[in-house]
């Protein structure tokens, strides 16, 4: 066989990739809204490295999920584990696992990994059986919460789910959501879509004491898929490569409205955020002359 004339990497040449590693435990999703595909798009645009480990797949579309199948939970543990053994990670990103046995397997990593920052994102789960939801949100609050370190989601879920008996004369404030987050041991809550007047929505960051950060944003005139994912994995991507809290978590809100501006439309449903909107050419530029040109992307919303 003839030896090849290509050298082998030096050192440098090999430490010249991003340095902070995010392990996520994610559903696939075939569209590419959500799911793992959001996360490995989202935390290489913003700079680190994902360690995908699925733990399922959805049957779905840009518009519904149809059906969602699982993997076992040895499946998910040697997945993490093989990797674990051989990468340092920074952070854990968790969303949507499945089963309570996968919720179990990722509760035991992260527990196993104490010192591991774990960023969870709960997605609106509506489209399931009742009977699987609720067995499912009652192992999360049980298992992983007291694991979580910064819980995200929408205002609507995670009151449907935190704080299912609510009878105050308004609905819960952010605060009040991480108060009830905070009784099964979660230190940070990020609550975003909180209606406001004028077709404002506010983002708020909570301590159970305290409100550390919010920012508002106007609503858009489209339904988007994959939002969430997009933005809990821009904050374990930040949060790996050493920014604070606070600071991860209002570059992530900026880099989500971004993404969501450039948002488009690939089928008949939901328009998707584009999470690498900053790598398209300027189309106001003219094009170079080129023997294989690219259009631009027409249904962009």
């Amino acid at each position: 066989m003839q030896a090849s004339n290509t050298p082998f990497p030096d050192d440098d040449d090999q430490d010249d990739g991003p340095s902070a590693c995010v392990m996520v435990f994610n559903v696939n999703d075939a569209s590419g809204a959500g799911g793992i595909a959001a996360d490995l798009t989202t935390i290489s645009s913003v700079g680190a490295h994902a360690l995908p480990v699925i733990t399922g797949a959805y049957a779905r579309d840009t518009s519904e999920i149809i059906e969602h199948y699982p993997f076992d939970d040895e499946a998910v543990t040697e997945q993490a584990r093989t990797i674990l053994e051989d990468i340092p990670v920074q952070v854990f990103k968790v969303g949507f696992v499945g089963t309570p046995e996968n919720l179990s397997a990722v509760a035991g990593l992260a527990s196993d990994y104490s010192d591991v920052p774990l960023v969870a994102y709960m997605p609106d789960l509506s489209w399931w059986e009742e009977d699987r939801t609720d067995l499912y949100l009652d192992a999360y609050n049980e298992l992983l919460l007291p694991q979580v370190t910064v819980l995200v989601g929408n205002h609507n879920t995670l009151t449907r789910w935190l704080l299912p008996e609510w009878n105050g004369e308004h609905s819960p404030s952010a605060l009040d959501i991480a108060r009830a987050a905070h009784e099964f041991g979660v230190p940070y809550t990020l609550v975003t879509g909180v209606p406001l007047p004028e077709q404002f929505i506010d983002n708020v960051l909570c301590a159970p004491d305290a409100v550390l950060y919010s920012q508002r944003y106007e609503r858009f005139d489209a339904v988007f898929s994959g939002a969430g994912d997009t933005l809990s994995a821009a904050i374990a991507a930040l949060i790996a490569s050493g920014s604070e809290l606070v600071e991860a978590v209002t570059e992530s809100l900026s880099y989500l409205d971004s993404c969501l501006e450039s948002g488009f439309r690939p089928g008949m449903g939901n328009v998707l955020p584009d999470r690498l909107f900053w790598a398209h050419p300027e189309t106001d530029d003219e094009p170079e002359e080129s023997t294989f040109e690219i259009s631009p992307n027409a249904t962009r919303h």
